[in-house]
């Protein structure tokens, strides 16, 4: 993608506006009316894809020290524009994203679909639960949702489709193409919300949680899992079932496809040693992420995650499992890294400047002028959080504008911080379903052409009112038990 005039000129004429039509209003600061009008641009740029993001981003951090909006001393605005390269969060997104590249290239990843087809693949439903239970498997060390939808589930699904001749060129796509592909898909968002590591904005929105509470609400790897386990587990049970219900395959039974999965591993040979160096290694970040060592002897074994990371990178490259080489190729890696420095740091300074104090109070007064009580405020929030994404193209770039300011003006209505703070990282993950251009991942698999425009934005409604229900009703209970509130 290259640049885009049309869309760029929207984006510079939007901020212009922000920074000298509209009067600044009352309780904010010029400086961070400014950087807002500069931070709306951007957001306005990437959801018009006026370019790459990781160029806007550079664009980002270069007017951002050139106009010294952020600095309260002379020479600290290139300081304060590269601030973010230093968060840990952001190096365990782009470590992670390395280390599952040993996932493609050993073929671990395929491996492992193929043993579940292997073993449910008599049917065309249990073809999709292999699929979503190999999504689900490789969820926890692949922070790209993308990588693992797009680039591991996605090739296996297709050729599965085209062994019963599903192709929708053929116009035969609804033999099971066109179930397998949504099933494909939906399982995606799904394995987002349960690891912090299963998606690359998730380690974000537990850098704004603990902001809004004053790191009173700390998410950590194995709070996280544990407390999205249960109402995960029964989203990706049920959701294979209703896209059944709603296409079902004119092929029900798949006796050949259990052939085709012994065939390609048959291929594959037996494990090879990079295979098994990267199963292992794959067991020992799970154990660290969990925080088990600290668990069994104290905390003084505590691993951070950011840590776990570049041990499972390092063992990598001692190992020969991946080379230098295959670390600077993972060009999604450096692109996340850098893009998600600059917007975090955009948003950290939002923050600091009193930005989204304001516009959380704006906000809180709004709502609570309804009389609604908290419970009826906070769905209102949360509705409105999750559904503006039919506008954005871009899960960070929507967490990073919205997520702060209508989770502080949850708390400021009185929502629990824990409960709200889940809710909201669910819907997170759950808006990845609604459209065909929401994320990576949609425009691989809708543009395979085994899904309508019609069909693809039909379903991703129904499972997101689906998925939300279920977050709300046996997430609510689970965390309860769980005492998080």
């Amino acid at each position: 993608m290259g640049f885009k005039p049309i869309p760029a000129a929207i984006a510079l004429l939007i901020s212009l506006i922000i920074w000298f039509a509209i009067p600044v209003p009352e309780g904010v600061s010029p400086q961070a009316w400014h950087l807002l009008a500069m931070f709306v641009g951007v957001i306005a740029a990437i959801i018009g894809k006026a370019m790459p993001i990781g160029a806007l981003s550079i664009i980002a951090i270069m007017l951002v020290a050139l106009t010294g909006v952020t600095a309260d001393a002379p020479g600290k605005a290139m300081k304060d524009a590269l601030s973010s390269f230093g968060n840990p969060l952001i190096w365990l997104i782009g470590v992670a994203i390395m280390i599952s590249r040993g996932l493609l290239k050993t073929g671990l990843g395929a491996r492992v679909g193929y043993l579940f087809i292997g073993l449910w693949g008599k049917r065309t439903l249990g073809v999709a639960y292999s699929l979503a239970v190999v999504e689900l498997l490789l969820a926890p060390v692949t922070p790209s949702n993308t990588a693992r939808g797009g680039g591991i589930i996605h090739p296996i699904m297709k050729s599965i489709a085209s062994s019963y001749d599903s192709d929708p060129e053929k116009g035969t796509e609804k033999r099971m193409g066109k179930f397998l592909a949504l099933v494909n898909y939906h399982a995606n968002p799904i394995s987002s919300i349960m690891f912090i590591t299963a998606t690359a904005p998730n380690p974000l929105i537990v850098d704004l949680v603990a902001k809004a509470t004053n790191s009173d609400i700390h998410l950590s790897w194995g709070t996280w899992a544990l407390a999205m386990l249960l109402p995960g587990l029964v989203a990706m049970f049920l959701m294979p079932l209703i896209i059944y219900w709603m296409y079902p395959p004119e092929i029900k039974q798949t006796p050949n496809a259990v052939a085709f999965a012994k065939e390609r591993l048959k291929e594959q040979g037996p494990m090879t040693r990079d295979e098994k160096i990267m199963l292992g290694i794959f067991a020992v970040l799970l154990v660290l992420w969990a925080g088990i060592p600290s668990m069994l002897f104290g905390k003084a074994f505590a691993v951070d995650p950011t840590t776990t990371a570049f041990i499972g990178l390092s063992l990598l490259l001692l190992t020969g499992v991946l080379s230098w080489d295959d670390i600077l190729k993972e060009k999604s890696a450096w692109d996340t890294i850098t893009w998600f420095a600059a917007l975090v740091m955009m948003a950290t300074f939002l923050n600091k400047l009193g930005l989204i104090t304001w516009f959380s109070g704006v906000l809180e007064s709004s709502i609570g002028s309804l009389g609604m009580g908290w419970i009826g405020a906070c769905t209102l929030l949360l509705l409105a959080y999750m559904y503006a994404h039919y506008m954005f193209a871009s899960t960070t770039a929507h967490i990073t504008a919205m997520f702060a300011a209508f989770y502080s003006a949850g708390l400021a209505l009185g929502a629990p911080p824990m409960l709200f703070a889940l809710m909201m990282a669910a819907a997170s993950s759950i808006m990845m379903t609604l459209t065909h251009y929401v994320t990576g991942t949609s425009p691989v698999v809708f543009g395979s052409g085994y899904v309508t425009l019609g069909e693809w934005w039909k379903v991703g409604f129904i499972m997101s009112v689906i998925e939300l229900m279920i977050f709300v009703v046996v997430g609510g209970a689970w965390w309860k038990v769980l005492g998080y509130y």
